[in-house]
Protein backbone atom coordinates (compact mmCIF):
# COMPACT_ATOMS: atom_id res chain seq x y z
CA UNK A 1 0.00 0.00 0.00
CA UNK A 2 1.20 3.46 -0.80
CA UNK A 3 1.28 6.38 1.60
CA UNK A 4 -1.75 8.09 -0.04
CA UNK A 5 -3.97 5.02 0.27
CA UNK A 6 -2.90 4.52 3.89
CA UNK A 7 -3.83 8.12 4.74
CA UNK A 8 -7.13 7.67 2.90
CA UNK A 9 -8.07 4.65 5.01
CA UNK A 10 -6.91 6.37 8.21
CA UNK A 11 -9.33 9.21 7.46
CA UNK A 12 -12.20 6.74 7.22
CA UNK A 13 -11.00 5.00 10.37
CA UNK A 14 -11.35 8.25 12.31
CA UNK A 15 -14.87 8.76 10.97
CA UNK A 16 -15.84 5.19 11.88
CA UNK A 17 -14.46 5.62 15.40
CA UNK A 18 -16.49 8.82 15.86
CA UNK A 19 -19.63 7.11 14.57
CA UNK A 20 -19.16 4.22 16.99
CA UNK A 21 -18.62 6.65 19.87
CA UNK A 22 -21.67 8.69 18.82
CA UNK A 23 -23.82 5.56 19.05
CA UNK A 24 -22.27 3.96 22.13
CA UNK A 25 -21.95 6.96 24.46
CA UNK A 26 -25.68 7.76 24.66
CA UNK A 27 -26.51 4.07 25.10
CA UNK A 28 -23.97 3.73 27.90
CA UNK A 29 -25.18 6.96 29.56
CA UNK A 30 -28.81 5.82 29.46
CA UNK A 31 -27.98 2.40 30.87
CA UNK A 32 -25.86 3.97 33.61
CA UNK A 33 -28.74 6.30 34.49
CA UNK A 34 -31.12 3.34 34.57
CA UNK A 35 -28.92 1.64 37.15
CA UNK A 36 -28.64 4.73 39.37
CA UNK A 37 -32.19 6.06 39.37
CA UNK A 38 -34.73 4.97 41.97
CA UNK A 39 -37.37 2.63 40.61
CA UNK A 40 -40.54 2.41 42.68
CA UNK A 41 -43.44 1.67 40.34
CA UNK A 42 -46.82 2.77 41.62
CA UNK A 43 -50.22 2.95 39.98
CA UNK A 44 -50.56 6.66 40.81
CA UNK A 45 -47.48 7.45 38.75
CA UNK A 46 -49.23 6.35 35.58
CA UNK A 47 -52.24 8.67 36.02
CA UNK A 48 -52.62 11.81 33.93
CA UNK A 49 -51.57 14.92 35.84
CA UNK A 50 -52.56 18.48 34.98
CA UNK A 51 -51.41 21.03 37.57
CA UNK A 52 -52.68 18.94 40.45
CA UNK A 53 -56.21 18.72 39.06
CA UNK A 54 -57.73 15.57 37.64
CA UNK A 55 -58.32 15.96 33.90
CA UNK A 56 -61.93 16.83 33.12
CA UNK A 57 -61.94 16.44 29.32
CA UNK A 58 -59.97 14.95 26.47
CA UNK A 59 -56.56 16.57 26.01
CA UNK A 60 -56.73 16.25 22.21
CA UNK A 61 -58.26 19.63 21.44
CA UNK A 62 -58.69 20.70 17.83
CA UNK A 63 -56.89 23.87 16.84
CA UNK A 64 -57.71 26.10 13.93
CA UNK A 65 -55.53 25.57 10.87
CA UNK A 66 -54.91 29.31 10.79
CA UNK A 67 -52.36 29.08 13.59
CA UNK A 68 -50.33 26.58 11.60
CA UNK A 69 -50.64 28.62 8.42
CA UNK A 70 -49.54 31.75 10.27
CA UNK A 71 -46.48 29.92 11.63
CA UNK A 72 -45.66 28.49 8.22
CA UNK A 73 -45.84 31.91 6.61
CA UNK A 74 -43.58 33.29 9.33
CA UNK A 75 -40.99 30.62 8.59
CA UNK A 76 -41.17 31.26 4.84
CA UNK A 77 -40.68 35.01 5.19
CA UNK A 78 -38.01 34.54 7.84
CA UNK A 79 -36.06 32.38 5.40
CA UNK A 80 -36.57 35.05 2.76
CA UNK A 81 -34.75 37.50 5.01
CA UNK A 82 -31.84 35.06 5.35
CA UNK A 83 -31.59 34.63 1.57
CA UNK A 84 -31.75 38.39 1.06
CA UNK A 85 -28.96 38.97 3.57
CA UNK A 86 -26.70 36.37 1.96
CA UNK A 87 -27.42 37.85 -1.47
CA UNK A 88 -26.69 41.39 -0.25
CA UNK A 89 -23.32 40.33 1.18
CA UNK A 90 -22.24 38.71 -2.10
CA UNK A 91 -23.94 41.20 -4.44
CA UNK A 92 -20.77 42.77 -5.88
CA UNK A 93 -19.39 39.37 -6.89
CA UNK A 94 -22.66 38.11 -8.37
CA UNK A 95 -23.50 40.99 -10.68
CA UNK A 96 -26.65 41.99 -12.53
CA UNK A 97 -27.81 38.41 -13.22
CA UNK A 98 -28.14 37.76 -9.48
CA UNK A 99 -30.07 41.03 -9.11
CA UNK A 100 -32.62 39.86 -11.67
CA UNK A 101 -32.89 36.45 -10.01
CA UNK A 102 -33.42 38.06 -6.61
CA UNK A 103 -36.08 40.40 -7.99
CA UNK A 104 -37.93 37.39 -9.42
CA UNK A 105 -37.60 35.61 -6.05
CA UNK A 106 -38.94 38.61 -4.11
CA UNK A 107 -41.76 39.09 -6.63
CA UNK A 108 -42.86 35.45 -6.21
CA UNK A 109 -42.84 35.82 -2.43
CA UNK A 110 -44.81 39.05 -2.78
CA UNK A 111 -47.41 37.19 -4.85
CA UNK A 112 -47.58 34.56 -2.11
CA UNK A 113 -48.10 37.27 0.49
CA UNK A 114 -50.93 38.82 -1.55
CA UNK A 115 -52.53 35.38 -1.95
CA UNK A 116 -52.31 34.74 1.80
CA UNK A 117 -53.73 38.18 2.50
CA UNK A 118 -56.71 37.63 0.18
CA UNK A 119 -57.39 34.23 1.78
CA UNK A 120 -57.32 36.01 5.18
CA UNK A 121 -54.63 33.71 6.51
CA UNK A 122 -52.85 36.64 8.15
CA UNK A 123 -55.90 37.59 10.20
CA UNK A 124 -55.29 36.55 13.81
CA UNK A 125 -58.43 35.34 15.54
Amino acid sequence: MSVGVNTYFNSYLVVIIFLILAVLLPIIALQFGKLLRPNKPDEKKYLTYESGIDPFHDSRVRFSIRYYMFALLFVIFDLEAIFLFAWAVAYEKLGIFALIEMLIFVFMLFLGLIYAWKKKVLKWI
